[in-house]
Order: C-alpha cells, then structure tokens, then sequence
C-alpha cells in the first residue's frame, strides 16, 4: 500500500503545483487526506525531498520570484500603455529603442528589421529563451538585435547587468563578438548571476579586467541601466523577457517560431 500512497501524493502534488489532472481512480479530496496523512508522518522526508529538488533545479526558484514580483508589483506604479498609446509610446522612444549608443547590437548591423530584448540574467524564462535568440542569429542573416539589460530580480540581477554593460559598452567590444560569448556564458550558466559570476565569466572570455574593473564604476554604466529603465517603463514592459519589434510590445518568451512569426510580420508590412 505504500507504493500506492506515494503515487497518490504525487499525483497531489502534480495537480497544485503544475495543473495536471489527478489521477482517475481517486477523488481530489481523498488525494489530499492521504497528503495530509503522509506530510504529517513523514516531515523530515518531504523537507529532505523539496531541498534536494530544489537544490538541483534553481531556476524554479527564479521562476518563481519573477512570477511574484510581477504579481506583487501595485498596478499604480506600473502603468502599461496599451494599443495607440503604446505604439505612440515606442514612436517618441525609437531613438532610443532602437538606435541608443548605450546598447549592444548583434546580427546585421544595418537589418532592416530590428528585434529589441529586455532581460534580466537571474530571469529563468530568459534563460530558456537564450536558444531562440541563437537560432534566430544563426538562421537569420539580415535580422538586427539589439539587446537591453533590465535588471528587475534584485541587487544581485543589477550587480550582474552592471559588468554585462560595462562588458558592453563599447569599451572593450565595439563588434558585439565578445560580448555575446559573455552573455550566453552568464546566462547559460547555472546559478545566480552576480557581479562574482559575471566577473568570473568576463575573465573566462578572456577580456582585461583591469579595464573592466575601472569601466564598472563609469558614467555609463549607470546611464545606461537608467536609459533601460525609462524605456521599459514608458512602453509598459514590466517583466522579462520583453521583445519590441516594429510598434509591437511582445511580452514573454514565446519560442523562436513565434518569434519568426513577428518578424516576418514586421517584413511584409
């Protein structure tokens, strides 16, 4: 039986945290007598399980603090513009958006259609989205990306996107070759993303720290963060990722199809 009852638990679990259906053979409310049951019995073994779960899946936890952020953030200071107003608010930006000298461009550098990304390197669904952009570089030679450093996950996310920009700044990286090869270290990596980590992964890609070290305090570092900020807030991005193509504000990782799919969009109009 205690097979049985540890499939039972399962299946509760599956349910409340992921949506799936609980299993046929049983009610939801006997499935959650028997989790009762089993959490009051066995508190050290479910403790053990969640940490070592945990432990060897983090991004859960960044998932997690990304989804609570965004939903704990009062909608008075986050106002999203929407339709007209929106596409009137990426017009008034689009020096910046698009053509900033506080950015990094990478693919064709004069593409007739450009694909914006905000993201922030401790954000789990950017992560998941580093391949899409990497597809879309591989396979689209006349795309222009430009990408944003938007550091919302706390002072670790901001420390972190303070050495990608000062990485980026076209002090050290005027092609965007080395940069990229840090970005999808730091954000292909496992683990929070720090200033040790981005560092760390600045010194793997072989780039004179002392340079950087000295770039990290500048002006520009902070002037572009700042520029980030105001942009995303003034065409109502809230979370990461975040995309603007055209006068479209696209929230969310949504894959490389979907991705193509706006940008073929964007081409034909």
């Amino acid at each position: 039986m205690r097979w049985r009852r540890m499939l039972a638990v399962w299946a509760v679990l599956c349910a409340t945290l992921f949506g799936a259906p609980a299993t046929a053979e049983t009610t939801r409310a006997e499935i959650e007598a028997v989790v009762k049951d089993y959490l009051d019995a066995h508190p050290d073994d479910v403790q053990r399980i969640v940490r070592d779960y945990l432990k060897n899946h983090p991004e859960i936890l960044r998932d997690a603090l990304t989804e609570l952020i965004t939903k704990r953030t009062p909608a008075a200071a986050r106002p999203a513009p929407t339709g007209a107003d929106r596409k009137a608010a990426i017009d008034s930006n689009a020096a910046a958006l698009f053509n900033s000298p506080h950015q990094v461009v990478l693919g064709k550098s004069d593409g007739r259609v450009t694909l914006v990304e905000f993201f922030d390197y401790n954000c789990g669904y950017c992560r998941r989205a580093l391949s899409d952009k990497m597809v879309l570089l591989q396979e689209d030679r006349e795309l222009r990306i430009v990408l944003k450093e938007f550091p919302i996950l706390g002072a670790a996310s901001t420390e972190a996107a303070g050495v990608a920009v000062a990485v980026a700044v076209r002090m050290q990286d005027r092609t965007g070759e080395k940069y990229l090869a840090f970005h999808r270290r730091l954000l292909g990596g496992r683990g929070p993303a720090d200033r040790a980590s981005a560092l760390a992964a600045a010194r793997e890609e072989g780039l004179d720290m002392a340079r950087l070290e000295q770039d990290l305090s500048s002006d520009e570092v902070r002037r572009t963060l700042d520029e980030n900020a105001a942009l995303a807030r003034a065409v109502g991005i809230k979370g990461t990722p975040a995309y603007v193509i055209g006068d479209t504000v696209i929230a969310g990782a949504i894959g490389a199809a979907g991705l193509k799919e706006k940008i073929a969009a964007e081409r034909s109009r």
